[in-house]
């Protein structure tokens, strides 16, 4: 069967089960808007005055009911500071239990470690947002037993919603919590920000243990996580890092060619229609991105605006903005650096907020269906404006789905920021190597060479050309890019699934096939 965007499907894939196609951003929500498939969290409980205080993480572990074939699912707001995930799966390793599907809210470089855990078979699947490194050329290369389901922050919120993933054991890292299991990443030493990501786990998971390296008295405040979904608590030396939350993907750029993209996107912006009083923003997480920021915010002390809210993943830049007066809040489902937790902590109107809130479509109260303006980037987008955020050019899984075709969803105004080429390797192409993001919901493309837009929206491509920027066809931009590039010998794959690409709602938009080492 094919999909909406044409991509030919299994109507049933081993270690994922059956397949439902793609039909269209908002085509599930349209005629399936109350979904009657959903779980209960679970019902436990513990004796008057037990302690949840464990000796050990191993300790905890054992008591959780381990078990072949289990679930174990992380946050990723450490980054690449984590130093919980890798501990933990090599305890299960030794304990001898295989077939483990890891359901962390994004995998980085700091989990190279599972290289061999995959190889093995202690871990067999896979589902996260994001895998980045070695990982994911490993993953590529077909060593994972079942393939890997990516998904988006929201579609994974849903997916847990609605027992699509079902979690046996969450394990939270968190920068401070009491005896009881109330914690928090907003204070203490490893302080790391919002929690977002974990609430759905705490929530839902058959057993859930909390780890710090900051036990506080009671209560932990905030509450991020409440006590009532906690079975075990476990004090550790170390939690990770908080100093490697911020990457260079989380900083704004000092390039001069990003800087010019985003002084383009932010002027499209102005011009838009949408930048107005009470306007609500995001921008994500890539350099070129986060510089928009930079410029909307001068503008908007230029022509004194204020907007409602900023939503999504949040740096010390955004809190500025929030304390300028530019914003009257910030929803934070995530933080980008260490810095933002003092905000978190103190600032009311910084709000923390969890995933299924922030992008779950199966509510009826998504943030990001709110949202009048997105500002994303992008690996590749073809001449339908469809956008890959997962794989390389040489076919790597490389990258992170992340919120990026929940936001493009429910935004007015999507905008996606990409220089034509990097490398001599062009970005706009006729066909690129796998699609997250469906072009029906992208509105522009801002690229050095000219901003292309969406013709679905009407009345857009006017206001834009009168204000005096270049606008271009995408087709006429593509091919003028290859002029200069040339075309790029295409990449061979095999007939193995490696990965599969699921649109926020659940359906599957794409697959990733294993590269063909011989053709590489």
């Amino acid at each position: 069967m094919k999909n909406a965007i044409g991509i030919e499907l299994p109507e049933y894939i081993e270690g994922y089960g059956e397949v439902e196609a793609f039909k269209g951003a908002w085509k599930k929500l349209e005629n399936e808007w109350m979904d009657s498939t959903r779980v209960a969290p679970a019902n436990k409980a513990k004796m008057p005055h037990s302690s949840k205080m464990r000796g050990n993480l191993k300790e905890a572990i054992l008591l959780s009911n381990p078990k072949d074939g289990m679930t174990v699912s992380f946050h990723h707001h450490l980054r690449g500071g984590d130093g919980v995930l890798i501990p933990t799966l090599m305890i299960l390793k030794d304990m001898g239990i295989k077939d483990i599907t890891l359901a962390s809210s994004s995998l980085t470089s700091a989990h190279e470690e599972l290289i061999p855990l995959i190889k093995d078979g202690t871990v067999t699947k896979i589902w996260s947002s994001g895998i980045r490194g070695k990982l994911g050329e490993t993953i590529s290369r077909g060593y994972l037993k079942y393939p890997a389901v990516i998904h988006s922050h929201g579609g994974r919120a849903r997916a847990i919603r609605t027992g699509k993933l079902n979690i046996d054991l969450a394990i939270i890292a968190a920068s401070a919590s009491d005896k009881e299991g109330n914690a928090t990443g907003a204070v203490g030493p490893s302080a790391f920000g919002s929690i977002g990501y974990a609430a759905i786990d705490a929530k839902y998971a058959t057993q859930v243990i909390v780890v710090t390296d900051n036990i506080v008295d009671y209560p932990c405040l905030p509450m991020s996580i409440r006590q009532s979904y906690v079975d075990h608590v476990v004090n550790v030396e170390k939690i990770g890092d908080a100093n490697k939350i911020a990457s260079g993907t989380t900083r704004i750029t000092k390039s001069p060619m990003d800087l010019r993209l985003a002084e383009l996107a932010a002027y499209a912006i102005e011009h838009s229609g949408y930048f107005e009083e009470g306007f609500s923003f995001q921008v994500g997480a890539g350099g070129a991105s986060l510089a928009v920021a930079r410029f909307i915010r001068e503008t908007m002390k230029k022509k004194n605006i204020k907007g409602s809210f900023m939503l999504g993943g949040v740096t010390s830049y955004v809190v500025e903005m929030l304390e300028e007066g530019l914003f009257n809040s910030v929803f934070d489902v995530q933080s980008f650096d260490a810095a933002v937790s003092k905000s978190l902590a103190q600032n009311t109107h910084h709000i923390e907020i969890p995933s299924t809130l922030y992008a779950n479509p199966f509510n009826c109260g998504c943030m990001t269906n709110k949202l009048d303006i997105v500002v994303l980037g992008a690996l590749e987008v073809d001449v339908n404006f469809n956008v890959n955020v997962i794989t390389g050019s040489e076919g790597n899984i490389r990258g992170a789905s992340g919120g990026h075709s929940d936001t493009a969803s429910g935004a007015k105004l999507t905008v996606v920021v990409a220089p034509s080429f990097r490398g001599r390797i062009p970005i706009i192409k006729e066909k690129i190597n796998n699609v997250v993001t469906p072009g029906e919901s992208v509105d522009l493309l801002v690229t050095e060479r000219g901003i292309c837009v969406n013709p679905n929206h009407t009345g857009l491509e006017e206001k834009l050309k009168k204000s005096g920027l270049m606008i271009k066809d995408i087709k006429t931009l593509a091919i003028e890019v290859q002029d200069i590039t040339g075309i790029p010998r295409q990449i061979k794959f095999k007939d193995k699934i490696v990965g599969i690409i699921e649109y926020r709602d659940g359906t599957v938009i794409d697959l990733i096939h294993e590269i063909d080492e011989n053709e590489a």
